[in-house]
């Protein structure tokens, strides 16, 4: 096993997990209760992810944060180090890959809370994010430990955008999924195999555990 593949990919999972919980609570509500025309539009560039190719999302990341870039040129005058290659930019693509599965369960749950009681907190006095944090969100419990656990999972599992935009390099950009295929490469299907085992079991624990979490209150065993 390739401990720092691992943790590397377990910390890169953790930070996209926080940033996207961050930004796509009031991206998914704006979304959820928006009425504006063009919604739609910003819908579909969120799930966009979904089914474009990784490697197309990684190439156009790499042109827009490559060193020549205005980003990346801003980025390097800022930190004096580039985007590319490094754990941030790996950050900035995890966070735009994952962003459907962060978004769209919170979206969904935000679109089933009762708008009877979004609009009794509007007459109580609570401001809209208030309304949001107090009432919106212990009501989207279910939706949002599965953006949490779905966005946490995804990230552990990506290959092609990070390979795009990380490359491979030990301890710093190389994730557990991207050790696999160098495993493979170099004809060690022992340690891929052991390595495809853990993400195998991790991937079904992780789906059991949602399945169980959005049964809200019904038994996730049930007696025959």
């Amino acid at each position: 096993m390739d401990w720092d593949a691992v943790v590397l990919s377990l910390r890169l999972a953790a930070a996209t997990t926080v940033v996207l919980l961050l930004t796509g609570i009031p991206l998914a509500a704006w979304l959820a209760y928006s009425r504006r025309r063009w919604t739609v539009v910003v819908e579909a560039v969120v799930a966009l992810p979904l089914v474009l190719p990784p490697t197309v999302l990684g190439f156009y990341l790499l042109v827009a944060l490559g060193n020549r870039s205005p980003i990346g040129r801003w980025w390097i005058e800022l930190t004096g180090s580039p985007l590319v290659f490094t754990f941030n930019g790996l950050l900035i693509a995890s966070v735009l890959h994952s962003l459907p599965f962060a978004v769209q369960p919170l979206m969904a749950s935000f679109a089933g809370v009762d708008r009877r009681l979004l609009e009794a907190s509007t007459v109580l006095g609570r401001t809209w994010p208030a309304t949001i944090v107090k009432v919106v969100l212990p009501l989207s419990r279910a939706g949002l430990v599965t953006a949490v656990v779905l966005t946490f999972a995804h990230t552990i599992g990506e290959f092609g955008v990070v390979l795009m935009v990380g490359g491979n390099i030990p301890g710093q950009t190389r994730t557990v999924a991207i050790s696999i295929y160098d495993s493979v490469q170099a004809f060690d299907h022992a340690t891929a195999a052991r390595t495809s085992f853990v993400l195998l079991l991790f991937s079904l624990v992780v789906l059991v555990a949602t399945y169980t979490i959005n049964r809200r209150g019904r038994p996730a065993w049930p007696r025959p």
